[in-house]
């Protein structure tokens, strides 16, 4: 990796590490619905001029309901699962749990995917992640049952991610990607639109909060998507994939230093063990082994539509 290279990959790596601490601060104003509205139609409106300029979405026509399928798995439902989820979750804690989605894409690969094999390391990484799952929620969450259930929301949400991966692979591998997202925000958007509307604020929110959902639509979706997909043109898919093992440390850093978030000895072993667990299970192998082929996809991005 070049020089530039690495720039745009801690950008982006600290892009979408601070989408929870900026998701956190709008919770204190709007709703989640709120939150996932302004940020997806924010993120198009960034998208959208860059795939016109490049035909990105001719290979969209006819093919709305595919489309907004895929923006319900991938963004409405995992954006307002994460938003809900953090209403009783540090931002740190809910960068973690994200991080799971490597492990979901491997236990579907198996259900869905015939010619994906299970590797004893593979699901021994699996296991890793369960342990550091229950580590969070059982101890290091607290609340008691609403923050367990924040917890499952988030972890759900990392599923929608894994399986809106499979599902763009099957139906949409053969557009351009930038043109997928931009419109997949978009309709996301609509879907939102009406529970946005439902619980519009009863008062101004504060410039912390406009600054913070601006921050999150145009910076931490909108230019973050435009900075991935230049990574993989530069150095590829599995090299920029590698934010999603990144991108947790930085929401960890925001949480405990902007938002005074503790962290604990079981946040640092729930650490560990999410992102020891699936990077097992998103290679199939220990860290100083040469690669090998798997069917199982890259994971999707911490954010992505994804």
């Amino acid at each position: 990796m070049t020089r530039r290279s690495w720039i745009q990959f801690l950008s982006l790596s600290a892009l979408w590490g601070a989408s929870y601490l900026f998701i956190k601060v709008a919770l204190e104003d709007v709703s989640p619905a709120m939150v996932v509205f302004v940020r997806t139609a924010l993120a198009a409106l960034v998208l959208l001029p860059f795939a016109i300029r490049s035909a990105a979405l001719d290979g969209l026509r006819g093919r709305p309901g595919t489309v907004a399928i895929l923006a319900l798995l991938q963004v409405a439902a995992p954006f307002l699962l994460i938003s809900v989820g953090e209403q009783e979750l540090s931002s740190s804690l809910t960068g973690i749990l994200v991080a799971t989605a490597p492990i979901f894409s491997f236990l579907l690969a198996i259900r869905l995917e015939r010619a994906a094999r299970a590797r004893g390391v593979a699901i021994f990484g699996v296991g890793l992640g369960i342990a550091g799952v229950v580590l969070l929620l059982g101890i290091d969450a607290g609340g008691g049952s609403a923050a367990l259930i924040g917890g499952l929301m988030v972890v759900l949400a990392s599923l929608g991610y894994a399986l809106g991966a499979f599902y763009l692979r099957r139906n949409l591998s053969d557009a351009q990607p930038v043109g997928v997202v931009a419109s997949a925000m978009g309709a996301s958007a609509l879907m939102m639109a009406p529970l946005a509307a439902a619980t519009f604020p009863s008062e101004v929110p504060g410039l912390d909060t406009f600054a913070s959902l601006f921050a999150l639509g145009v910076g931490g979706t909108g230019i973050a998507f435009l900075l991935f997909y230049t990574l993989i043109a530069e150095v590829g898919p599995t090299r920029s994939s590698l934010v999603a093992y990144v991108a947790p440390g930085f929401s960890v850093l925001y949480g405990v230093l902007l938002l005074d978030e503790s962290f604990t000895a079981a946040t640092f072993a729930g650490l560990v063990l999410i992102l020891g667990g699936s990077w097992l299970a998103a290679e199939g192998r220990l860290p100083w082994q040469p690669k090998v082929a798997v069917t199982v996809p890259s994971p999707p991005p911490p954010e992505a539509a994804r």
